[in-house]
């Protein structure tokens, strides 16, 4: 039996009509980042993404594991660290947020160049994602950076 579907798009399993959202606070402690993708990874396999069989499927999961990584160390590097990492789900959307303190809005390198060490992150993240994009908080202190995946496909990542 092959992965459920509506229509012609894939969705989640295991998710209620309103969807699903885990939390992970976060401290600042050394292996934030994988702390992070192994939150991701667990709650891909709550929602039934993981394990699969099916490959595109999977390449889905690796894309929303490595922008998780990307978004968390950004904020480690250049936002004071993570707070949190929120991941909301439905059965057409996945979101990934990483809440930091800092209120500069996120700068991909322009022009990117891909022979050039570092900078390639939010270059990364705009191609594996639907979308991304930042919010700033509503206290003026801090934002959220987000990716959003529509699933049932690879999106066009935009900044």
């Amino acid at each position: 039996m092959g992965d459920p579907q509506v229509g012609d798009q894939p969705v989640l399993l295991s998710l209620p009509p309103q969807g699903q959202v885990r939390r992970l606070a976060l401290t600042g402690a050394p292996g934030t980042v994988g702390r992070c993708r192994d939150h991701a990874r667990q709650a891909l396999h709550d929602w039934g993404w993981l394990p699969t069989e099916d490959r595109d499927r999977r390449a889905r999961a690796d894309d929303v594991l490595l922008v998780v990584s990307e978004l968390v160390t950004n904020a480690c590097r250049h936002a004071g660290g993570p707070a949190q990492l929120v991941l909301a789900a439905t059965a057409r959307l996945l979101r990934v947020e990483v809440l930091d303190a800092s209120a500069a809005a996120p700068q991909p390198r322009r022009p990117h160049a891909p022979g050039r060490l570092g900078g390639h992150g939010l270059y990364t993240v705009g191609l594996l994602a639907s979308r991304w994009g930042f919010t700033p908080a509503e206290s003026g202190s801090g934002k959220a950076v987000w990716a959003e995946f529509d699933l049932g496909g690879p999106g066009a990542g935009s900044a």
